[in-house]
């Protein structure tokens, strides 16, 4: 399979698939979707899958720790250790990584072991979400940059909205097994669609760990990856504990919290696609307008907790702002990693792994010193200006420095 390229009017070679882009797109969306689902399907089964294990809860949870170290480890060293390979051949074995390990997650008989294989299913994910948005933005002319990733990465939206709940009724009827091997089989579909339609590109084989590694110490990219560490945060303090508030202080009906479920997917998956459209029209207008906005809509978060319309609208909200910044983030990465490209896409996951246990992290601070759970919206809110505050002086420093964004090739 070769790789066709054209010159659109800014000069930056264009990659043509070879069955065309648009199945191209949908094939790199459904991985983002499979990956998505793998991540957060624990989450809604996990009572089905502490009861077969015999454990409670709270140590069930540590099979989602063990998932997300996988990630923040996984993302940097994957990606250096695969300096050499094209990104279609990292992207293949990946995807293989992945499916072996929920296969793994299957087969093991053990608590302990159980979260080993968890460990070793989180290690690709960071990269293949960082590598998915590159190939897809070397896809469009740069003007589309924006379109392109957030299309691939509303896949992940798309996994709260219809992959979790999924999980989660598989799960109940069949068990947690089965629901894994469904997603182990899901990415074993996504390997074949990578092996069919996404191109293939040349490979580096004179690239090296260290150069990897070195390019990475621009200071744009350095603070972006922060922005995303920091501004992320505050919507996992609030969605972590977002079923505890509707039972203990909204008091809806148990239905319903799946519906304010439902209503947080849509909000990312809303968030994905406006903040992708505003990215290709002003980036940094973009961005700052995701912390802002997220920041005004969990101060609100407090005030809401006993209306239910109130508190379902701010729920569509809060996502909708801070999912909007992934695009922005992931774009702005790509005009300053030079010569680190997918090392600095796939560390934008792990910065937002690192957000993820950063939000969980002060929530149970702040309700274990009896703050209440109004108190989840303030905190988020400090993230969110905490993000907001990193990617301002990103953009200060850049303008001081008299710098342009690196228009690195993404072919």
């Amino acid at each position: 399979m070769t790789t066709e390229t054209v010159l659109p009017e800014g000069g930056v070679p264009l990659v043509i698939p070879p069955r065309g882009r648009t199945a191209a797109l949908l094939t790199l969306t459904f991985g983002t979707f499979v990956v998505g689902t793998g991540e957060f399907a624990i989450m809604g089964m996990l009572p089905e899958f502490a009861a077969s294990l015999g454990l409670s809860d709270a140590d069930a949870g540590h099979a989602i720790t063990a998932y997300a170290l996988g990630v923040v480890i996984g993302a940097p060293l994957i990606t250096i250790l695969g300096a050499r390979l094209s990104r279609r051949e990292l992207l293949l074995s990946l995807l293989l990584l992945f499916c072996f390990g929920n296969f793994l997650s299957i087969a093991m008989p053990s608590p302990g072991l159980v979260e080993i294989a968890r460990f070793i299913t989180g290690l690709p994910h960071g990269a293949l979400f960082g590598i998915s948005a590159l190939v897809a933005a070397s896809m469009v002319e740069r003007k589309r940059r924006g379109w392109a990733v957030g299309r691939v990465l509303s896949g992940i939206a798309i996994s709260t909205l219809v992959g979790a709940p999924f999980s989660t009724f598989a799960a109940d009827h069949f068990g947690w097994r089965i629901a894994y091997l469904i997603i182990g089989l899901f990415g074993f579909m996504t390997f074949l669609g990578v092996w069919r339609y996404i191109p293939a590109d040349r490979p580096n084989r004179s690239n090296s760990p260290l150069r990897e590694v070195s390019a990475i110490g621009n200071t744009q990219v350095l603070l972006t990856l922060l922005t995303a560490a920091v501004g992320f945060g505050g919507m996992f303090a609030i969605y972590t504990y977002l079923t505890s508030v509707l039972q203990n202080v909204t008091l809806v009906p148990e239905w319903e919290i799946m519906l304010f479920m439902i209503v947080w997917g849509l909000g990312m998956l809303t968030g994905a696609n406006a903040g992708a459209w505003l990215v290709d029209r002003n980036l940094d207008i973009a961005a700052i307008l995701a912390l802002s906005g997220s920041a005004l809509a969990m101060l609100v978060f407090p005030v809401v907790l006993h209306s239910t319309a109130g508190l379902m609208l701010d729920v569509f909200l809060v996502p909708t702002f801070v999912n909007g910044l992934g695009p922005a983030l992931q774009t702005r990465l790509m005009d300053f990693a030079g010569d680190a490209q997918t090392l600095a896409a796939s560390l934008n996951h792990s910065a937002f792994n690192i957000a993820n246990a950063l939000g969980a992290s002060l929530g149970s601070v702040l309700l274990a010193n009896h703050y209440g759970y109004g108190a989840l919206g303030i905190g988020g809110a400090l993230l969110s200006v905490g993000g907001l505050l990193v990617y301002l002086l990103a953009v200060v420093l850049l303008k001081k420095s008299g710098q342009t964004e690196t228009r690195s090739s993404l072919s």
